[in-house]
């Protein structure tokens, strides 16, 4: 079969992926998206959502995604449903030379542009109460979910730097902080460690295993094992963090786009362009420091700047776009965007 031809593709839905789709519909770029393995992306499983601008009475996570994609439709954005399991993209694209990508192993599409916004997955303990009370006392984001548990008892697995700033931001918040690591010692660094230690109400539990997380309808506790003892105990929270780290939905893009040691992929400095001319990398796919749902938007509005950009020089050049982002000695760095 001919492979469907389109202008802009977008990778992934989430706030990056719907923002990149409502600017690049308005500057007539006919973007197509598609939604992924997660409708919606991470906060299609998140409950109240009370930090994301223009909501004063916060939101349902599910219910801020429906908005963004009937925005996005409102101004023409193609939303299919699909999953994007190979690609080739083209080092040095031009006039019959696109890139290339298949949705679900079967439908090729030739693209001008590609937007990944494909965002991370937060790594879980695996336990069947950590899936069934995600959401409902459970969370991998304390930033996010924080506010919720004012002055109430939570815990934290972790041992990493994003797990100490996570109990220390906890901290400020909630009664008391349970940090459970499984082994006797941190991975955070020094500095993040000292922090730690210097809060009152921060209890490390060292050499310890979370077994199971309890309650019906919501979190009323947690019940532990020590390693080295064998001993099982109960603590009673109200809120349980995991915070072991994300993995970015990049595996596909291995080969073609520069990604760092932990699958985040590298965009140059100020910009969402790739390594590959034409290929735009906005959200948690390429964040991971911020992660939150204000800069992932931030973000696909960039890439669609950057994209329709590319997309008008390389039209009013008819010339392919070199490796470092030039056209016949046109940096697509400056310049206005059309995009209002």
């Amino acid at each position: 079969m001919t492979p469907e031809h389109v202008h802009c593709l977008i990778i992934g839905s989430g706030p990056a992926g719907y923002t990149a789709a409502i600017y690049a519909s308005r500057a007539n770029l006919h973007p197509v998206l598609y939604q992924g393995g997660q409708p919606g992306g991470q906060l299609t499983i998140t409950t109240e959502v009370d930090n994301f601008p223009g909501y004063p009475e916060g939101v349902q996570g599910p219910q801020m995604m429906q908005d963004l994609e009937t925005q996005a439709r409102r101004f023409g954005t193609d939303v299919r449903y699909g999953l994007v399991t190979k690609v080739e993209f083209t080092e040095n694209p031009g006039p019959g030379r696109p890139h290339r990508v298949w949705v679900d192993d079967t439908h090729e599409i030739t693209a001008d542009s590609v937007i990944i916004s494909t965002g991370a997955s937060a790594k879980w303990l695996g336990l069947p109460s950590e899936m069934r009370l995600n959401g409902h006392g459970v969370s991998a984001c304390a930033v996010c979910d924080g506010f919720f548990f004012r002055n109430q008892d939570v815990a934290i697995v972790g041992a990493g730097d994003t797990a100490a700033e996570e109990a220390s931001y906890l901290s400020n918040l909630c009664r008391k902080v349970y940090m459970i690591v499984r082994r006797g010692e941190m991975r955070a660094s020094r500095f993040m460690q000292a922090r730690i230690k210097a809060k009152e109400n921060i209890e490390i539990l060292w050499h310890t295993d979370t077994l199971e997380i309890l309650g019906d309808n919501g979190v009323t506790g947690a019940r532990l094992k020590n390693t080295q003892t064998g001993e099982e105990h109960v603590i009673d929270v109200t809120g349980f963090f995991v915070a072991i780290g994300h993995k970015p939905n990049t595996d596909i893009f291995k080969g073609y786009v520069t990604l760092d040691d932990h699958g985040y992929i590298l965009t140059e400095k100020g910009s969402t362009r790739t390594n590959v001319p034409g290929v735009f990398a906005c959200g948690d796919a390429q964040d991971n420091i911020y992660r939150q749902a204000i800069t992932a938007a931030g973000t696909g509005c960039m890439a669609a700047l950057d994209a329709e950009r590319y997309l008008v020089t390389l039209e009013m050049q008819g010339e392919p776009v070199s490796a470092n982002g030039v056209v016949a000695g046109v940096d697509l760095a400056v310049g206005e965007p059309v995009i209002s």
